[in-house]
């Protein structure tokens, strides 16, 4: 069983999955910086100086100025501003995964165009219409003689 296992984890694609959550835990991590210190601050002064983290539905019966000050008496609360935040990071990240497969779809089709036509290395006996090599002189199948037929063409 454990070998197995250590089969399992040296297979390329597992591999390439592990890399690619890692790039995908720290990408998000940077959407989050995008979204919380660049893209909502602009926002938030045009609504009305908003700070979208610190808005929050208190359900205790004191009034608490800030979602911190809420949160280190331990008052129950809704924060909705954080979950504004959050949908707005899983969009960013969500148009940027897009735009990266887009890129990627594009490169794969234009590669595939461009790529050389595989050489030929058969060819159909005009006798018995099977494939045998393109530089053979006598069909290995029905011992035809091509030597003729070659000189004609």
């Amino acid at each position: 069983m454990l070998n197995d296992f250590r089969k399992f984890l040296s297979r390329g694609n597992v591999l390439d999955m592990a890399v690619g959550i890692i790039i995908g835990i720290a990408f998000g991590s940077v959407v989050s910086s995008l979204v919380n210190n660049i893209i909502m601050p602009p926002i938030g002064l045009l609504i009305g100086k908003v700070n979208f983290s610190d808005l929050f539905i208190n359900l205790s019966n004191k009034h608490y100025s800030t979602l911190a000050a809420a949160k280190a008496a331990g008052a129950p609360t809704i924060n909705y501003g954080v979950f504004v935040n959050t949908v707005i990071n899983f969009l960013i990240i969500a148009f940027a995964v897009f735009l990266m497969i887009t890129v990627i779809y594009k490169a794969q089709k234009k590669y595939q165009k461009s790529a050389a036509p595989a050489p030929v290395t058969t060819k159909k006996c005009p006798y018995c219409k099977t494939d045998i090599p393109i530089d053979a002189v006598r069909c290995p199948n029905c011992t035809s003689d091509l030597s003729n037929i070659e000189k004609k063409s």
